[in-house]
């Protein structure tokens, strides 16, 4: 499995350095430093293959994180590690830089004992973790310490501690999506899918146990046939989606989802992700852009028409949306006008940015352009890049909807009624481009 894991400053200098195996040695650190790190960005790829020795690398700013082997290991297992561990590092520490890696070098050789067992990754939970690792050093001090101790590590309920008590129980529900879209110039959709997460952050005193109900088709089938006390949920069917794929966090119960259809989870306490979904079938495209463009002036000018037209319902306001239209590297003159949101030719990226503040649903816009050439021959080498967009919307283009999110908690005196729920849906622009 995992050689060992070293840590980088922008220099190449090590600033932690961990060997879990005895055919990993302080030669992989020089050869990782010289040929990736003082290369100058010319090794793009997260895996280098160095004298019969895998280098899995990450880089955050001025620090660089590698995983080493000589082992033919399953390299998705090492990045998920990475990120697990530089997670584990933000949570103790804050900010990953070179100095908090300085300051905390103690505690992060501990956390690599913990997490890593002769090369095999362990439990990573930031939660358990720091029931018995602090910044000074772990607390066995006790009998009684010890004991708790265990029941954290080995209890059904690792991520949430007992007695959390709020004033007021709250839950926020945030539905985030970036929406993907490749369309060809005729309009017709080449390629689209919406990868979705689902974030929660809770509030909740006790230990509750939530509910949670979505519009997808699997639970809805589920759902006719049973009946159910939530209003809502009975009506959903009419428009459900399909989700193709999803994960769940943890503290999700799975038996009752495969047998139930339904969500059931203790949730930790705080901001965490709920689960993450894809889905490629019914999505309601936000925008549509129209790009039509002719050459005039015996090919030494071109002529642009950008059309964007928004279909969602007219009481929403979709924000922060912006264009970019590329144009050929040797155009001398552009002449821009739009009577909705301002453009701008930005010659250092050959790109014209079309930005609008705020559009509503069932509009348009419309911006045009006269862009000139020094010499038509260059152009010919133009390869029409595709016409791009950044955008925010206030829904869900998957078309998923919360139906029902419940809380019980039968030890505490509050209800379900009692809990304040917030569901807010945001949509945004994954990779969305219109051909030329």
């Amino acid at each position: 499995m995992i050689g060992g894991v070293f840590v980088y400053n922008h220099k190449g200098e090590i600033l932690i350095s961990r060997m879990f195996r005895n055919d990993i040695g302080r030669s992989a650190v020089d050869a990782f430093r010289v040929h990736v790190i003082h290369a100058r960005q010319q090794v793009k790829s997260p895996v280098n293959s160095i004298a019969r020795t895998t280098f899995f690398h990450t880089r955050l700013g001025n620090i660089w994180i590698a995983a080493v082997t000589k082992q033919n290991v399953n390299g998705a297992l090492v990045f998920e590690f990475i990120h697990k561990f530089k997670l584990l590092m933000t949570s103790y520490f804050g900010k990953i830089t070179e100095d908090n890696i300085k300051n905390n070098f103690v505690l992060i050789y501990e956390l690599l004992d913990e997490v890593l067992d002769y090369g095999y990754p362990q439990n990573t939970d930031s939660g358990i973790l720091k029931t018995f690792i602090t910044q000074q050093g772990i607390k066995t001090t006790t009998r009684e310490e010890s004991t708790q101790i265990t029941s954290q590590v080995t209890g059904q309920i690792a991520w949430r501690r007992e007695g959390i008590k709020y004033r007021r129980n709250e839950l926020f529900l945030d539905v985030l999506e970036n929406v993907n879209l490749l369309m060809s110039a005729q309009g017709q959709v080449l390629s689209s899918h919406v990868a979705g997460r689902v974030v929660m952050k809770s509030f909740l005193s006790g230990m509750p146990e939530c509910k949670f109900g979505l519009n997808d088709k699997i639970t809805m089938e589920k759902q006719t046939n049973a009946k159910s006390d939530d209003s809502m949920s009975k009506t959903a069917n009419k428009t459900s989606i399909a989700i193709d794929d999803c994960t769940f966090h943890q503290c999700v119960k799975l038996s009752k989802f495969e047998s139930e259809r339904a969500i059931s989870f203790i949730p930790p306490d705080g901001e965490f992700e709920l689960m993450k979904y894809r889905t490629t079938n019914d999505i309601a495209l936000p925008f549509r852009v129209h790009p039509m463009v002719t050459e005039r002036d015996k090919k030494h000018s071109m002529d642009y028409k950008v059309i964007l037209k928004s279909n969602f319902k007219p009481a929403i306001q979709a924000q922060k949306i912006e264009v970019k239209i590329p144009i050929p590297p040797n155009a001398t003159n552009v002449q821009l006008i739009c009577m909705k949101g301002r453009a701008k030719y930005k010659s250092g990226e050959n790109i014209i940015s079309w930005k609008i503040k705020r559009m509503g649903g069932s509009k348009d816009a419309t911006l045009t352009a006269d862009v000139e050439f020094m010499d038509s021959k260059d152009r010919k080498k133009w390869t029409r890049p595709p016409i791009s967009m950044n955008f925010e919307v206030p829904f869900a283009p998957s078309g998923l909807k919360v139906r029902y999110l419940k809380v019980f908690e039968p030890k505490l005196n509050y209800s379900d009624h009692e809990t304040v729920k917030w569901v807010r849906y945001i949509g945004k622009s994954g990779i969305y481009e219109t051909r030329i």
